[in-house]
């Protein structure tokens, strides 16, 4: 597999795992007892922390793309391992 190919799958692995971890850890205006702005949504975050959720997304991703390669390169799953149903394969 080639490094381009590596990277591009690391992208894509840390924009899913960003938007996946967007709602843990955030807390609500109600939760923590503070006053809301006239007009804010009530489900509004009041400690939204862009760079925590993105630390935390390089950490997920870096996971990731590291089981996705090493798969890839020992193919402990492969595609006929994903149908459940329809006709099975004679090996």
């Amino acid at each position: 597999m080639q490094w381009t190919s590596i990277l591009a799958i690391y992208v894509l692995f840390w924009v899913v795992s960003a938007f996946v971890l967007l709602p843990f850890g955030v807390k609500t205006p109600d939760e923590i007892g503070a006053t809301k702005v006239p007009g804010q949504a009530d489900s509004a975050p009041v400690n939204f922390r862009p760079g925590v959720i993105a630390v935390r997304a390089t950490i997920l991703s870096i996971v990731l793309t590291t089981l996705y390669v090493l798969n890839y390169a020992y193919g402990w799953i492969e595609a006929e391992d994903l149908i459940f149903w329809g006709p099975t394969v004679n090996r």
